[in-house]
């Protein structure tokens, strides 16, 4: 297994996420959580884009359909944020298909729903873009 890829960043990203859980608990719908963040990663000095529309394509051709991942922060880590009682195998499916697309290489997958404390998994796309390193 290698070792963490951007660790001061995702610290830092992970950082503001234990903020805004010890703020607001669980509870709250997704949205809540998004606005959260967004405020303290602006607090913060974190590069975000929030929801950006990302393209896909098959064969060469760009698809009408795209997607929108909660967060990009500093350009390269992808953050998806889940407001569940636990994280199932769809929502890691859903983190792996995006690094997939965007041939970022971290992944965060962040739940505020969880209860007693934040849940979260780190996804890893290998350096020749072919394997996946789930890391707790």
């Amino acid at each position: 297994m290698p070792g963490l890829i951007y660790p001061e960043e995702s610290y830092t990203i992970m950082g503001a996420c234990f903020k805004v859980y010890k703020e607001k608990g669980c509870g709250f719908l997704e949205a809540v959580y998004q606005e959260c963040l967004e405020i303290e990663f602006t607090h913060l000095g974190i590069p975000f884009q929030s929801q950006p529309e990302l393209t896909l394509s098959y064969r060469g051709q760009d698809l009408k359909q795209g997607f929108r991942p909660d967060f990009i922060c500093y350009d390269k880590i992808i953050i998806e944020i889940k407001a569940v009682s636990k994280l199932i195998d769809e929502h890691r499916a859903q983190i792996l298909n995006y690094l997939n697309a965007t041939k970022m290489r971290l992944g965060l997958l962040v739940n505020f729903g969880h209860y007693p404390k934040l849940e979260y998994e780190r996804f890893v796309l290998a350096q020749d873009k072919s394997t996946y390193f789930h890391q707790h």
